[in-house]
C-alpha cells in the first residue's frame, strides 16, 4: 500500500457563485464538502488510479468526524488511520467565481496537537510504515507539532527503507530536506524561499545539494521541473486549463508518487503527474481529477530533457 499522512487535516469547502464581488452579498449556486488537507487529496487521487492506500493524520472534534465520514463515504480505497486529537479539525473555504474560473481560499488554522498526541502518532506511523511501498508527507503543521516533525518523519521512513515524498514550505521543508527525503515536491514560491533563487533550474539543483535526492518544482501552468540523479526534465501541458487549481498539486503528488511505486522512469511519471494536475483543474473540487481530460492530455504533455 501507499501511505499518505496529512498533520493539518481539513474539511474542504467550496462555494460557486456566480461573480465575487468584494463588500457585496452572494447567493451561492452550489455548495460541496470533501475531506482535505493535502495529504487526504493526494490518498483520493492514488485511489481513483487503482492503488491500495493508507491515510493517517490527525482527526478532532465534530469537523473531524465529518472529514471521516465523508472519507469512508466517498473515498472506498481510502484506509482510514487518522490519529484522534482533542481540538477540532479545521475548515478552509474555497469560492470560486464562475463568471472568471479565478478561485478565493480562506485557511483556518489547525488544531493544537499535545505532546502524547504526537508521541501517540508517531507510534502508529511506525507500525504503518512496516506494509508501505512509499510515503508521502504532505501539507503544514498544526499548531503543538515540532517544526522539525518531517525530518524526523523523513528519517524514520528512510530507517524503514520505504521511499519518501515530502511536499511542504517554509522551515518545516528546510528542516526536512536536511533529512533526504527521495523527492521533495516545491511550488515556485516554496523553492525560492527555501534556495534564494527565483530562477527554477539553478534553485532546484540548489535544493538536491541540500539533500533531497530528487527535486519536482511546481510552476503552475508552466508544468513541472524535475530534477532527478538520472537527469533533468522539463514537462508541460499542451494547452492551458481554465478552472479550479484548488488541489492541483497535490494530483500531481499523486502522479509522482504513483509512478515511483510502479517504478515508471522519469519521464513517465513527470508526463501522469502533469495530466492529473490539469484534470484537476478542470473538476470542480480539490481531491477529484476529471477522467476524460487525464486520458486526454496525458498523451499530449510534452517531456523535455536538460
Amino acid at each position: 500500500m501507499i501511505l499518505t499522512v496529512t498533520l493539518n487535516t481539513a474539511l474542504d469547502v467550496t462555494y460557486r457563485v456566480p461573480r465575487l464581488l468584494p463588500h457585496a452579498s452572494h447567493r451561492v449556486a452550489d455548495v460541496a464538502e470533501r475531506p482535505g488537507g493535502k495529504g487526504l487529496n493526494v490518498a483520493r487521487v492514488l485511489a481513483a488510479l487503482g492503488h491500495e492506500v493508507t491515510a493517517t493524520g490527525f482527526a478532532g472534534g465534530r469537523t473531524g468526524a465529518a472529514v471521516r465520514e465523508l472519507l469512508r463515504a466517498g473515498s472506498p480505497g481510502v484506509v482510514d488511520a487518522l490519529a484522534p486529537c482533542a481540538g477540532t479539525t479545521r475548515r478552509t473555504v474555497a469560492v470560486v467565481d464562475a463568471a472568471s474560473g479565478d478561485t478565493t481560499q480562506f485557511n483556518e488554522p489547525g488544531p493544537p496537537i499535545t505532546a502524547p498526541e504526537w508521541s501517540r502518532f508517531l507510534a502508529g506511523y511506525e507500525s504503518l510504515l512496516a506494509g508501505a511501498r512509499a510515503v508521502a508527507l504532505c501539507g503544514s503543521l498544526p499548531p503543538g507539532v515540532p517544526v522539525g516533525a518531517y525530518a524526523l518523519l523523513v528519517r524514520t521512513a528512510r530507517a524503514a527503507g520505504v521511499p519518501v515524498l515530502l511536499d511542504t514550505g517554509g522551515e518545516p521543508l528546510r528542516r526536512g530536506v536536511a533529512a533526504r527525503p527521495d523527492v521533495i515536491k516545491p511550488n515556485a514560491a516554496e523553492l525560492a524561499e527555501l534556495t534564494g533563487s527565483r530562477d527554477p533550474l539553478p534553485a532546484t539543483r540548489d535544493a538536491r545539494r541540500r539533500g533531497a535526492r530528487a527535486v519536482v518544482a511546481s510552476l503552475g501552468p508552466d508544468g513541472l521541473l524535475a530534477a532527478t540523479p538520472e537527469g533533468t526534465w522539463r514537462a508541460a501541458p499542451p494547452r492551458a486549463l481554465a478552472g479550479n487549481p484548488t488541489g492541483a498539486g497535490d494530483s500531481a503528488v499523486a502522479g509522482l508518487l504513483s509512478g515511483l511505486a510502479e517504478g515508471l522512469d522519469w519521464p513517465a511519471r513527470l508526463a501522469r503527474a502533469v495530466a492529473l494536475s490539469a484534470a484537476t483543474v478542470a473538476s470542480p473540487t480539490a481531491g477529484e481529477f476529471d477522467p476524460r481530460t487525464y486520458e486526454e492530455v496525458r498523451g499530449s504533455v510534452r517531456v523535455s530533457a536538460g
